[in-house]
């Protein structure tokens, strides 16, 4: 009789650790579908700049005017085209601007 009853509690364990398994992944692909709400709404804010291996070409772009402006800049055989946040080209241009400076006080 004492093995009637293992089954059992092997089986209610089982149940148990599935439900919180099926929350989780539940949660994870709730998640994801925020992302992608996300990530469209970021497309279309005006947050956007072109850079090249020289300078920042254009920014407060849409991510649609940004593949424009690159577009343009193909055209014109600009070399070193990417699209980055107006952040990432703020800081690019920050890290060059302290390269001339450190250039000049040589």
């Amino acid at each position: 009789m004492a093995y009637a009853r293992v089954p059992i509690k092997v089986k209610e364990k089982k149940e148990a650790n599935k439900k919180p398994q099926k929350a989780a992944r539940i949660k994870k692909a709730a998640a994801n579908v925020t992302m992608l709400k996300i990530s469209a709404n970021e497309l279309s804010e005006p947050r956007w700049s072109v850079v090249t291996f020289e300078r920042c070409a254009a920014s407060n772009l849409t991510y649609g005017e940004a593949i424009q402006e690159l577009e343009k800049l193909q055209a014109q055989q600009t070399s070193g085209l990417c699209i980055v946040t107006d952040e990432a080209a703020q800081r690019v241009e920050n890290k060059k601007q302290k390269r001339q400076m450190s250039k000049r006080n040589l």
